[in-house]
């Protein structure tokens, strides 16, 4: 039986009418704006200058690992799918090659995050993670509180392979699921029992892992509300510490694996929004936090903490609770986010190798922030983490007044304020209960690229 949606958790008629197509907001300026002018020199100087002002910011390493034996026809990511394991041996080579450029330029080489993605990490045997783990313990410091998570396929995961991990020093894991209905599984190439989710989760809490994260997608072929309904009721009853929900973006032009899936099995914008809603209505009901756009926490998961406690921040791998760290990115088009820059590595694995080859940091491109770009940010990511901003603080940190700066944003809210989905006051904007889902359509209000007019990406839309 389906459960009853509860009508005043989602407003379903907003969310029709501002579902327009946007970023994800993981940074900003988002990445389709960085430029080829910022390149490997303009990376190492913001390496080599990470002290400034006389204090360190904490540093995260994320290791982008592309390889997969199969193909899930929905994915965006940035993945080689190949049956040839020799590949990744080459890989792993070359990437501890970028591991000893970048790390050469540090002053300081203390790491508090280490976060391993894909593509899929447990492609590796577990003799070659066990080897990487080793490697860049030989370049980094890590500090005494250092949280270390990866992800994982159920389908990739050996015997041994959660307890290697663990013994590596993994304490959280994000296990990709997306459906349990088998003709949705069938239709985006993905099948993946509940039984092999079930092993992964229950060897995970045995280990002692501190915190399991579910992937969930919506909009993909054949899903309807009463078969997703299904798959919670089995997310429910596995009870990890956090789940994700995204939305599948179809953009077929841009992705060629998202071809083979046939548009006309897609569910129509009605059944999306009653999907999603359905998804708010039962992990909320379920006793999980909704901590902002797609993710849900349990009260007690880290997650959970650092949004009640203000420290919740948002980077390229979504929510996290390391606010204000620098990010460097290793591997193929891995994002580094050091001081007010960004950076991006080349995409390809021939580009990577010739590089690194020439003793060249493989940066393809990035961005220096601007004065206007850091300010903008730090109101983005205060309503996406914390729903709340105040002028005065924004005043304080980037010296203006912030009514002035943001006339024309501030007007252009009027619509959100009138859907009740947004209030402004003298001193605050706060994004309601019924607001939090569209909040990157909120976002886009103060995102100066869009409003120039100088869109050059696919974005999906917010719902």
């Amino acid at each position: 039986m389906i459960h009853t949606l509860k009508s005043s958790m989602v407003d379903t008629e907003a969310l029709k009418k501002f579902d327009v197509a946007g970023p994800r907001y993981t940074s900003y300026p988002t990445a389709d704006r960085f430029v080829e002018a910022f390149g490997p020199d303009q990376h190492a100087s913001w390496l080599a200058k990470r002290r400034i002002g006389g204090f360190r910011r904490p540093l995260s390493v994320y290791l982008h690992l592309p390889f997969c034996s199969t193909i899930c026809y929905y994915c965006a990511c940035n993945k080689i799918v190949t049956k040839d394991h020799s590949k990744a041996s080459r890989y792993l080579r070359y990437v501890e090659k970028e591991v000893r450029l970048q790390s050469a330029l540090l002053d300081n080489r203390s790491v508090s995050q280490v976060h391993w993605g894909g593509g899929t990490p447990t492609f590796l045997n577990n003799s070659e993670m066990r080897d990487l783990a080793q490697m860049l313990c030989s370049y980094f410091d890590h500090d005494t509180d250092l949280e270390c998570s990866i992800e994982v396929d159920p389908r990739s995961v050996g015997e041994g392979t959660i307890g290697l991990l663990s013994e590596i020093g993994f304490s959280r894991l994000s296990i990709g699921v997306q459906d349990f209905d088998p003709d949705v599984q069938e239709a985006v190439n993905r099948v993946q029992s509940e039984k092999q989710t079930g092993r992964v989760l229950s060897e995970a809490r045995e280990a002692g892992f501190l915190s399991v994260n579910v992937d969930l997608i919506y909009g993909l072929p054949k899903q309807s509300v009463a078969s997703f309904d299904r798959t919670l009721d089995k997310i429910i009853a596995l009870s990890p510490d956090r789940v994700a929900i995204y939305n599948y973006a179809h953009l077929p032009h841009v992705f060629k694996p998202q071809r083979r899936i046939n548009a006309a099995d897609l569910p129509d914008v009605d059944t999306r929004l009653q999907i999603f809603s359905l998804a708010v209505m039962r992990l909320t009901r379920a006793g999980y936090v909704h901590i902002g756009m797609d993710h849900f926490a349990k009260p007690g998961d880290d997650l959970a903490i650092a949004q009640r406690q203000g420290r919740l921040h948002r980077n390229f791998q979504g929510y996290s609770t390391h606010a204000e760290s620098d990010l460097l990115g290793l591997g193929v088009s891995a994002i580094s986010a050091l001081g007010p820059t960004y950076s991006q590595n080349v995409r390809t694995l021939e580009e990577y190798y010739d590089r690194l080859d020439a003793n060249i940091l493989p940066v393809l491109r990035g961005i220096e922030l601007t004065p206007d770009d850091l300010v903008r940010r730090a109101v983005i990511q205060g309503l996406m983490c914390h729903f709340e901003l105040s002028f005065e603080a924004i005043e304080i940190a980037h010296l203006i007044d912030f009514r002035e700066y943001f006339r024309t944003e501030l007007e252009d809210l009027a619509p959100f304020v009138e859907a009740g989905l947004v209030s402004i006051d003298d001193e605050w904007i706060t994004v309601s209960e019924r607001g939090r889902h569209l909040v990157r359509a909120i976002c886009m209000v103060f995102d100066r690229y869009l409003r120039e007019g100088r869109l050059r990406a696919s974005y999906s839309k917010v719902i």
